[in-house]
């Protein structure tokens, strides 16, 4: 799933046009997955939708080591941190991230009751109580084992846990090391968290609601930023022969072919991103609109699934061409979906006064649809 790229990061059209592919693979992964649409839309296509709905999910780790390389960018371009305060730096994280996520959220919780009675399908979340709200609009859900209320949101709460532990990480460096060791020392600290994640904590689910079990593809697309922009080919090469080792032996050990596209998508980064051709390149427009607003359309997307599962499930429950037609039409339609919530949250620039605003509106949605649920 991916995330808005820390700001003041230059935009890339290969990172893009990356994001976009992933976008929709994860989009059409959850439309293959959930609900009567899945069903029907199998029976006219098994192997492609059974592809989409095993895997077609691991693209998210396409977004980790984009989201790894974008961090580095903003916060730590030559190894050392440029930034001065980690506090405001984190802080200004999490009031981006929430922002369009709280509207989202409000969004699905609205559509899940408007849609109970049509479809009666584990797709559809109950009404939250209020400790399951809280916890959304603090990103604590995963953390504190509340059930999710649209699917994937446990990405954003990784992707602020993994932005402020690499902040935390950087700070800590500058506060302690000698100023001629800072960049070297953040940098093999980065190293030394990505090693210890893929070859311990991504390999035991029990993490799996912590940044540790995700840093292994971050820390991978930290390093890549640093391999694209070595002062010279030499260092650029050592970079990457650090990827390739780390996660030769990460996959040696264990095998996950979510380590694998994570590896693959880190030194693809760190080899193209230093060809000025590549660099320069300015990609395919349709794919660059959607991979700049592909954190709305992830957000956005469950709510649109709900829907057009609800449709099909009232009217048109063994039609395979209404199941086919409803996963065409409901990716679709998650596209637009995403590009309004682009053009009229995520593209503004937000407040503290406006994520609070949001997030009290998400709190107070869920308990008005879950009263209003009781009077009935």
């Amino acid at each position: 799933m991916p995330s808005i790229a820390p700001a003041a990061t230059p935009r890339s059209a290969l990172i893009d046009c990356a994001k976009a592919l992933a976008c929709a693979a994860i989009v059409l992964h959850h439309l293959a997955f959930y609900g009567p649409v899945s069903a029907l839309a199998h029976e006219a296509a098994p192997l492609a939708i059974d592809w989409l709905a095993e895997h077609a999910r691991i693209a998210v780790q396409v977004f980790l080591v984009l989201a790894g390389y974008l961090a580095a960018a903003s916060l730590a371009p030559q190894g050392s941190a440029r930034f001065a305060r980690p506090g405001a730096k984190i802080g200004q994280r999490f009031v981006r991230l929430v922002v369009p996520y709280a509207v989202a959220l409000a969004l699905v919780i609205v559509v899940s009751a408007a849609v109970r009675p049509w479809l009666d399908d584990a797709m559809v979340s109950a009404d939250p109580d209020l400790s399951q709200l809280l916890a959304h609009a603090l990103l604590l859900h995963g953390v504190l084992g509340e059930e999710s209320l649209s699917a994937g949101v446990w990405y954003v709460a990784i992707d602020f846990q993994l932005f402020a532990l690499t902040v935390l990480l950087l700070a800590g460096v500058r506060r302690l090391v000698p100023a001629a060791w800072r960049a070297r020392g953040a940098q093999a600290l980065v190293l030394l968290l990505a090693a210890a994640s893929l070859l311990g904590f991504n390999r035991d689910p029990d993490w799996d609601a912590w940044a540790p079990y995700f840093f292994g593809a971050y820390g991978l697309g930290m390093l890549a930023w640093w391999a694209a922009h070595a002062a010279d080919d030499h260092e650029a090469r050592c970079w990457q022969g650090v990827i390739a080792l780390l996660v030769l032996c990460a996959l040696a050990l264990d095998w996950r072919a979510r380590i694998a596209l994570s590896g693959g998508t880190a030194l693809a980064l760190g080899l193209l991103m230093r060809v000025p051709a590549v660099a320069a390149w300015q990609g395919l427009a349709p794919l660059r609109w959607l991979g700049q607003v592909s954190y709305s359309v992830f957000l956005v997307h469950f709510a649109v699934c709900l829907l057009v599962n609800a449709a099909v499930a009232q009217w048109w429950p063994q039609s395979v061409t209404a199941g086919v037609l409803a996963l065409v039409g409901g990716f679709a339609l998650s596209l637009a979906a995403g590009g309004w919530l682009y053009r009229r949250v995520e593209r503004h620039v937000p407040t503290w006064h406006s994520a609070l605003r949001w997030q009290a509106g998400l709190v107070g949605t869920g308990l008005a649809t879950a009263l209003l649920a009781a009077l009935r």
